[in-house]
């Protein structure tokens, strides 16, 4: 049976450690288990990134706001998942998502004050976490430079696609037509008209002020 130290074995950041190096650091920090009940939320948005939080079992949704609230994003993510590794260091060491346990979730958090004294003294780990932090730069630049498409229907999949951690998955978008409409530079009518040929090709649903994208990667 795969115990939940297996599990974190699996994560990326400690991937290529051998079995020695990973006793050694289980021996040394004080890791926190918590399990959480659908619906509670795990981390509040602006809270201060003091740890690094990994969800080892079960699935959260990751709730994201527009500076000035005019749309909401979910996106719901499976174990095994490291919770904002970007957000430990750097200008701004706040959570920018709110994480919500969408099923019974496990989480288990190692403090930063541990990351700086111990796991960064191992080659592979700091590897590890550099490799993660420098690939979501560049997946984040990249989208800077795709080719803007001339079609509604191309914009609108990009604007979607634009605002999510992974391009997998359910993701909910909470947003009123006019402010779709606003944001995309296009009539209300022509949106409108738009998001319902994307529900009759099957890729979104529509809801009162909600799209829900079932499964973002046919979007691509």
């Amino acid at each position: 049976m795969e115990t939940m130290f297996d599990t974190l074995l699996q994560l990326p950041l400690f991937q290529g450690l051998c079995h020695e190096d990973f006793t050694s650091i289980l021996d040394k920090v004080k890791l926190h288990f918590i399990k959480h009940k659908a619906g509670e939320t795990i981390i509040e948005s602006g809270t201060l990134c003091t740890q690094l939080c990994f969800l080892l079992k079960g699935e959260i949704s990751i709730v994201t706001n527009s500076k000035e609230n005019i749309y909401t994003v979910i996106e719901q993510i499976e174990a095994p998942y490291l919770v904002e590794p970007q957000s430990l260091f750097g200008m701004n060491t706040h959570y920018t998502s709110s994480y919500v346990a969408h099923t019974e979730a496990h989480t288990v958090s190692i403090s930063k004050a541990f990351v700086l004294s111990d796991l960064f003294k191992y080659e592979i780990f700091r590897l590890n976490y550099m490799n993660i932090v420098s690939n979501r730069a560049q997946n984040l630049y990249s989208r800077l430079w795709n080719e803007p498409t001339p079609d509604l229907k191309g914009k609108i999949i990009r604007f979607f696609l634009s605002h999510c951690e992974k391009p997998q998955g359910e993701k909910t978008f909470k947003v009123k037509m006019d402010d779709l409409a606003r944001c995309l530079d296009d009539t209300r009518l022509n949106i409108s008209k738009t998001l319902n040929e994307l529900q009759d090709s099957g890729l979104i649903e529509l809801h009162r002020k909600e799209i829900l994208i079932p499964d973002a990667q046919k979007l691509l």
